[in-house]
């Protein structure tokens, strides 16, 4: 199973995050997302395998967020959360873990010890 962690290292539960997978042998690839660009197919890919409503996706606690005032409404739109993401990636929750048939958030970090079982 191919996995890659969203990581941003100045959030305290991406590196929380980071460290289980670590610690628990996980191979993984890190895609750090706020210096590397995401590409819309991956975006696509990450809300497409993502269980949950995809709104969770998004940082709505976040300033920029508030700053931007978005119309929480048209996040119940996969392309519409696809295309926010894309042009704002600071507002992607964090950390997330993709691999080819799951997306989950690492909020709490231990949701990574899913992946274990």
């Amino acid at each position: 199973m191919s996995l890659k962690l969203y990581h941003n290292p100045n959030c305290s539960k991406s590196r929380q995050g980071k460290k289980i997978l670590e610690d628990n042998n996980i191979e993984f690839e890190t895609k750090l997302y706020m210096k590397e660009p995401i590409s819309y197919s991956e975006i696509t890919k990450i809300v497409n395998l993502f269980p949950e409503n995809p709104m969770l996706l998004i940082r709505t606690k976040e300033k920029l967020f508030k700053e931007l005032k978005i119309d929480t409404q048209t996040l119940n739109d996969k392309k519409e959360i696809i295309k926010l993401i894309q042009k704002y990636p600071k507002l992607m929750e964090r950390p997330l873990l993709n691999s080819e048939n799951f997306t989950i958030i690492g909020r709490p970090p231990e949701n990574f010890k899913l992946i274990l079982n």
